[in-house]
């Protein structure tokens, strides 16, 4: 009865994102009051990502005994990320440069003073400043500030001294999985009133936006949707199957509940939890979810480097200044690095772009007024990329260490063990066989 509860709220979320359609189509300014609802529930996941990130990451590595193992699972997640964002940054200029978008648009007074606002929210960032920002200033301050890095800089540190204390952290980790229990038991309070954003937030959008303008640039709309397609089905399908043996449809439609919540608060952060109570419930060991999912919010932006290469050489068309093959390279990586640490906050991607096109092409940052009507719309695929991505890479690790059941995958994504969707924690994960085998593991 309380699973079909559950399923009963993600129709309501459904139908809460066709009201808001309507209502943002209908009446307009009735649309952009509603803004502050979706603008809340939003506010109130990421107040529990830094307690859910913090301890996530302790519980799986100080449940580890030997640190070189964190590092091996740490190492291979970094390297598999460089690799998957250089994919998907070539994908992005490939489709761009293909369909030259951008032709034929004008920019307005309006646009010009929203693209500077943007380059004033992005034109910090920077490769120093995105590695001080790291070190939070106290030790509690990752968490009042709600500094995803930061937190998962503390955590690991937290992790790695409990490993030191050997059987006298052994305490500790258990006082920080009660407290991990209490933290999912109240998001999962908080996720009954995701009908209620995703209708404020669809209806501010529809609102600000109108049908003229998703018409004018639904060519690089469409691409980009398109892109983040061909990228999902024709790179990570294949390698899931290639390394893991897992079909990437099941996977996506045992994570449907979570896409559906992404599209409705267009940002990924507020399926984060349910990403992790899944990737062990699937058979991944709790190390490797606990420091690949967290990882990778940060650092596994395929979405993003798909949307940064795309909607920057539509505003070099725009504008009427493309860019050389040479200058589109050295922008677009530098764009990459400086958007680490975005991934789940809504408009942080034309943040970073405007940011960048300000730091190396400064003539060509009022074409971003361009694109900020469409760029919730893009957020959508930025953020369901960027959320499968992770899933796979979850995966592939978990496959590379030795720490994924294949078998019990099987059964989960074959419906034979189903998730409990009441709450957005994996009660009962399961040991899978490289943690039985190891005697280094000593499961919390």
């Amino acid at each position: 009865m309380s699973r079909d509860r559950t399923h009963y709220l993600y129709i309501a979320v459904i139908i809460a994102v066709i009201a808001g359609i309507t209502v943002g189509l209908v009446a307009p300014e009735l649309g952009k009051e509603l803004k502050p609802l979706g603008t809340a529930f939003v506010a109130l996941i990421k107040m529990m990502i830094s307690p859910i990130i913090f301890c996530t990451i302790v519980l799986g590595v100080g449940s580890v005994t030997q640190a070189a193992k964190v590092g091996r699972v740490g190492g291979l997640a970094l390297g598999y990320f460089l690799v998957m964002s250089t994919v998907a940054l070539g994908i992005g200029l490939a489709v761009g440069n293909l369909i030259d978008p951008g032709q034929g648009l004008q920019l307005t007074d309006e646009l010009r003073r929203s693209a500077e606002a943007e380059a004033a929210k992005g034109g910090e960032s920077d490769t120093v400043t995105f590695l001080l920002g790291m070190i939070p200033t106290t030790l509690v301050s990752a968490f009042t500030e709600g500094q995803v890095l930061q937190t998962l800089l503390v955590a690991l540190l937290a992790g790695f001294a409990l490993q030191a204390m050997g059987t006298r952290g052994v305490p500790v980790l258990a006082g920080i999985g009660h407290i991990q229990r209490l933290v999912f038991r109240i998001l999962a309070m908080i996720m009954w009133a995701a009908p209620v954003g995703a209708f404020g937030a669809m209806a501010a959008v529809v609102g600000a936006t109108g049908v003229d303008a998703l018409t004018s640039l639904g060519v690089i709309m469409l691409a980009f949707y398109v892109t983040c397609l061909v990228f999902v089905l024709g790179v990570l399908g294949p390698m899931l199957w290639l390394v893991a043996r897992v079909n990437l449809l099941s996977l996506l439609r045992y994570l449907g509940r979570e896409f559906l919540l992404i599209l409705g608060t267009s940002s990924s952060e507020s399926a984060l939890p349910r990403l992790i109570a899944k990737m062990e419930h699937l058979g991944v060991s709790r190390p490797v979810v606990g420091i690949t999912v967290p990882t990778g919010y940060s650092f596994n932006l395929d979405g993003t480097a798909i949307y940064l290469t795309m909607a920057t050489l539509f505003v070099a068309s725009a504008t009427g200044a493309p860019l050389s093959l040479g200058e589109q390279v050295s922008l677009l990586v530098f764009m990459i690095i400086a958007s680490k640490g975005a991934a789940g906050v809504t408009g942080a991607g034309l943040a970073t772009l405007a940011g960048g096109l300000q730091s190396h092409r400064p003539d060509l940052v009022d074409g971003v007024g361009l694109i900020v009507g469409i760029d919730r719309f893009m957020s959508e695929a930025r953020a369901l990329t960027n959320f499968a991505g992770n899933a796979v890479a979850t995966v592939l690790v978990g496959t590379w260490t030795g720490e994924f059941d294949r078998e019990r995958a099987a059964e989960v994504l074959a419906g034979r063990v189903p998730f409990d969707e009441t709450t957005p924690l994996d009660e009962d994960p399961p040991a899978p066989p490289a943690e039985r085998a190891d005697p280094e593991m000593s499961p919390v």
